[in-house]
């Protein structure tokens, strides 16, 4: 049968793999505005202008770059929630969502906070704005 897409003997869904030249998209389906530590209620407008910019120009970038800058002004970077205030990571996410490897990136250098989610291909799926930097307490 012709376009027909044979599925995987394994039952398990395989983890999509972005094209080298794919550049991000931003997906908001997991975001989660009602988390009480990651809030953005009391942020003033400014934050949200610094937020839509870094998306835009995110936008950009080809995936693989982001996921391996590190430049003082994005540092994008796996999370390892055992060193984190969220030890049990996202807690919303369920299935095999859950097992897809967290990553977080500086909305702007040492202001305005980060982004948490995760990539799926070339889609990262915003999970957490963290405009006060609580996902990494200072020690």
């Amino acid at each position: 049968m012709a376009g027909v897409v044979p599925r995987p003997q394994s039952g398990n869904i395989p983890t999509p793999v972005a094209p080298p030249q794919a550049t991000v998209s931003f997906s908001f389906r997991h975001l989660d505005l009602s988390h009480q530590v990651f809030t953005t209620k009391k942020c003033a407008p400014a934050y949200f202008n610094k937020l839509l910019e870094r998306l835009k120009s995110v936008c950009d970038m080809k995936t693989l770059e982001l996921r391996s800058n590190r430049s003082s002004g994005i540092r994008c970077h796996p999370i390892r929630w055992a060193d984190t205030s969220q030890v049990q990571g996202f807690s919303k996410i369920t299935g095999q969502l859950r097992d897809v490897e967290p990553y977080q990136f500086e909305i702007s250098s040492n202001a305005h906070g980060r982004v948490h989610g995760f990539f799926l291909s070339d889609v990262f799926h915003i999970v957490w704005l963290d405009p006060d930097h609580k996902l990494y307490p200072r020690r």
